[in-house]
């Protein structure tokens, strides 16, 4: 019996077909979900803390105040005669700036210079007749009453002269008071009054204001705990070692701290209602860089500088509920998550106090791949180099 062939288009060959490959794809299937591929570990650059030394600061903030400021007053009454100054111009100690009309207190000094003079010349009679009411009672032909009579008249010319002597004093002193001059070199604040203007009564006492800049003064508070920690260095300075200790101060748009000075003053006491300590810095401000009422940054050394501080860039500090922390990878390559205490700022760097060894290597670039308790792949870099700007290869 001959057997026909089976044709390709059959519909038992094309099941058996389909059941082949389906079969062939389950199992490959199977076979690919019993291999887990790990993806590789992270690439991130690590370095050790930076040591070197570094001086502890204390940094706050204060208010720059004038060296000298001072309202220019009218002390005696008149009209105003004439101004003698540019508004905000600068100006020399003793330089006149306003005149008072000084005619009526120049009368009153020739006043006072004749009464003066006629004064003086009633003691020169009252003290001839003295003399000789002495010389007759020394002769007895004089009585005592005579000679007491003389000499209470010569007293009371004396008193005459004194007191017509003060009087063209206080004259001579009201005349002065006609100048209004700088008591020292500073800048002028606009004119309060008009020329011709009646000065030295009623609100009419106030003429302007000068203000000394240089030097300039910062003015601070010192906690009670700052002070403390202070002390703990033994540090407790007498008043010429307390206006050797520098300061330094920067305005709000500045880098750093570009401006130094010295502490020339500290309160003996702490303000009870604020646990506060005044403190007072001294500085040169010959280009007026600084003025009265400025909000300064500052810093004071709180001690000799600590030759092992550890530092790493202050921008790869990260921070969560329980604090600061840093990555470091440990010895088996996993990424840790390390609680730190910090310290001063140092430029771009950030002291850390605790927490950290000098051995450690922290994470400095590509944090957002390392995940603590997983593994990374470190290349070393440069701590100094990656301080200032952000990480290009993350």
């Amino acid at each position: 019996m001959i057997q026909k062939p089976v044709h390709m288009n059959h519909p038992t060959w094309h099941l058996a077909a389909v059941l082949t490959v389906a079969l062939g794809l389950l199992g490959g299937c199977n076979e690919a979900k019993n291999k887990l591929v790990l993806p590789a570990p992270a690439s991130v650059g690590v370095a050790a803390p930076m040591q070197r030394a570094v001086t502890p600061y204390l940094e706050l903030t204060g208010t720059m105040t004038a060296f000298a400021s001072v309202n220019l007053v009218a002390r005696v009454n008149g009209y105003l005669k004439s101004i003698n100054y540019v508004d905000g111009a600068t100006a020399k100690a003793g330089e006149l700036l306003f005149e008072i009309e000084p005619a009526p207190y120049q009368v009153q000094v020739k006043q006072a210079e004749a009464a003066l003079s006629g004064a003086k010349a009633g003691l020169v009679q009252t003290q001839l007749e003295f003399e000789r009411q002495d010389t007759l009672q020394k002769q007895g032909v004089n009585t005592e009453a005579n000679l007491d009579k003389a000499r209470a008249n010569r007293d009371t010319d004396k008193a005459n002269v004194e007191s017509a002597d003060a009087n063209l004093q206080t004259a001579q002193i009201n005349l002065s008071y006609t100048r209004v001059e700088a008591p020292f070199d500073g800048i002028v604040t606009r004119h309060l009054e008009s020329l011709g203007e009646l000065v030295g009564t009623g609100g009419h006492v106030n003429l302007a204001s000068i203000v000394q800049l240089d030097p300039i003064y910062v003015t601070f508070n010192v906690s009670e705990q700052d002070l403390l920690k202070f002390r703990a260095n033994d540090r407790r300075p007498s008043l010429a070692e307390l206006q050797q200790i520098p300061i330094e101060v920067g305005l709000m748009n500045e880098e750093g701290f570009p401006h130094q000075g010295k502490i020339n003053y500290a309160s003996p006491e702490i303000d009870p209602q604020t646990a506060t300590l005044l403190v007072r810095g001294k500085f040169e401000n010959k280009n007026r860089a600084l003025l009265p009422g400025m909000f300064v940054r500052l810093r004071v050394p709180m001690g000799p500088p600590k030759a092992d501080a550890l530092l790493v860039p202050d921008r790869i500090l990260q921070q969560n509920q329980e604090g600061r922390y840093l990555l470091v990878v440990g010895a088996n390559d996993e990424v840790e998550q390390r609680a730190v205490q910090l310290g001063e700022l140092d430029g771009q760097l950030r002291v850390i106090t605790a927490g950290l060894k000098p051995d450690d290597k922290v994470v400095i670039t590509g944090q957002d791949r390392a995940v603590p308790g997983r593994k990374v792949t470190t290349r070393p870099i440069s701590i100094a180099s990656a301080a200032g700007g952000t990480d290009a290869t993350k």
